[in-house]
């Protein structure tokens, strides 16, 4: 069995405590219920416009965070899912108050004053809600847990609307016995992610109170798998001087393709099965700063409007990558500051209990190969025409650093985003 495409995203935020609280909290769980089909196509209308209202501050956000994590560890292979990071922290604006409140949704990017903090959980509501589809073609799922101490006593208005608006769990642990505590979140987090990701916290602070954890796990299938008989060994140029090797696939089909002359790039459409597309961006040489610094939305989408299906011969490598980031120092450098210090406004959280956020750590992996069974994939022997139709296709070889982006056909949410600048590096 090939292997598939599994890219998965954490976000852990950490709050530790300033006051003690001694009061016990429930374990609740809640399950889904049946709904009729035409209900809930009713229902993914109505989801749609809701999620319309925060899809363009969510993509504003994923750029913005972007330029942070290239301009932190440039030369760096970069893979994140901006809808992860966003998730977490508007759940986090839901106990968040004053100053603390405001920085984290400006952070988002929010205009608070032309958006109501209501439409903003609405929106991300209704984006979990279509994410969390059922679709027999993707595996996607999001979520969120709250692992809180079980001396802490939260506010029943917050757990409420964190389960009605985020669909969150929440789980009763011993932060005391940091050592159980550490293993219940990890085990948990192994669990949703399918076993991708076994530890996510290497150590926790005694102080810990509260752990929020977002994940989105998503498993893909190419529309058109490559055929593995046709991946061979082949030069990945780092720069003018470096090169690495990689298994490069190779498929002869038509594509949405563009061409911006302007931006001196090629865009490549590789759809998967189901809901869900990619776009794969590749600079000519000595351009990638130039495309980077127009990562816009209006420029996606212009890309988008732009595609044309024609015939290509598309080289792409086989690549495995993961990626870790430290989210408070770059939310700090986005001007979200309050939060991580003393004077953090998390009132809405829990009774009389101080709360800051001491760490919030990111990591995403992401897995491209091939994605077909083998028996498929063996059968489907290309033959290149000898004589080739004039104009000839295009060569689109991507031998070089390129950007990525995941995204969802039916919110146009990007759901992760990545720069491979070397396909053969496994960890950050």
């Amino acid at each position: 069995m090939m292997k598939t495409t599994l890219p998965l995203c954490l976000l852990v935020a950490m709050f530790h405590l300033t006051v003690h609280s001694l009061t016990q909290t429930d374990h609740h769980n809640s399950k889904p219920k049946a709904t009729d089909p035409q209900k809930q196509h009713l229902h993914e209308g109505d989801s749609l416009k809701s999620c319309q209202r925060i899809i363009p501050s969510n993509t504003d956000f994923a750029f913005q965070f972007y330029r942070q994590a290239t301009t932190q560890e440039p030369g760096k292979n970069i893979f994140f899912s901006p809808v992860s990071i966003s998730t977490a922290f508007a759940l986090l604006a839901l106990g968040s108050r004053a100053t603390s409140q405001a920085q984290v949704l400006e952070g988002l990017a929010f205009n608070v004053t032309n958006t109501q903090e209501e439409e903003i959980h609405n929106g991300f509501h209704h984006l979990l809600l279509l994410l969390n589809r059922p679709d027999s073609q993707v595996q996607l799922s999001m979520g969120n847990t709250l692992f809180i101490d079980k001396h802490l006593k939260p506010l029943k208005t917050f757990l409420k609307d964190m389960k009605k608006l985020y669909k969150g769990k929440v789980v009763s642990v011993n932060f005391q016995n940091s050592t159980e505590a550490k293993k219940e979140v990890n085990d948990h987090i192994k669990n949703q992610t399918h076993g991708n990701i076994n530890e996510i916290l290497k150590d926790l602070d005694p102080n810990t109170l509260v752990v929020i954890v977002s994940y989105i796990y998503f498993k893909g299938y190419w529309e058109n798998p490559f055929n593995n008989l046709n991946t061979r060994d082949s030069d990945f140029f780092l720069d003018a001087k470096n090169s690495v090797k990689v298994k490069m696939m190779h498929q002869s089909k038509n594509f949405n393709i563009h061409r911006d002359e302007e931006l001196s790039c090629w865009v490549v459409e590789i759809p998967y099965k189901g809901n869900v597309t990619s776009l794969f961006v590749l600079p000519d040489e000595g351009t990638m700063k130039q495309v980077e610094d127009a990562l816009l939305k209006e420029t996606v989408s212009k890309w988008l409007q732009a595609f044309e299906k024609r015939k290509i011969y598309l080289d792409l490598p086989k690549f495995s990558i993961s990626s870790s980031y430290d989210v408070k120092s770059l939310f700090q450098k986005m001007g979200v500051t309050e939060l991580f210090t003393n004077q953090a406004d998390l009132s809405g959280v829990a009774e009389e209990t101080l709360l800051k956020v001491s760490k919030a750590i990111h990591k995403a992996t992401v897995d491209v190969s091939e994605n077909g069974t083998e028996a498929a994939a063996v059968t489907m022997i290309e033959l290149v025409p000898l004589i080739a139709p004039f104009p000839p296709p295009p060569h689109i070889r991507f031998n070089r650093p390129f950007l990525m982006m995941i995204i969802d056909k039916s919110t146009d949410g990007v759901l992760f985003m990545g720069k491979i600048v070397n396909p053969a590096a496994k960890e950050d």
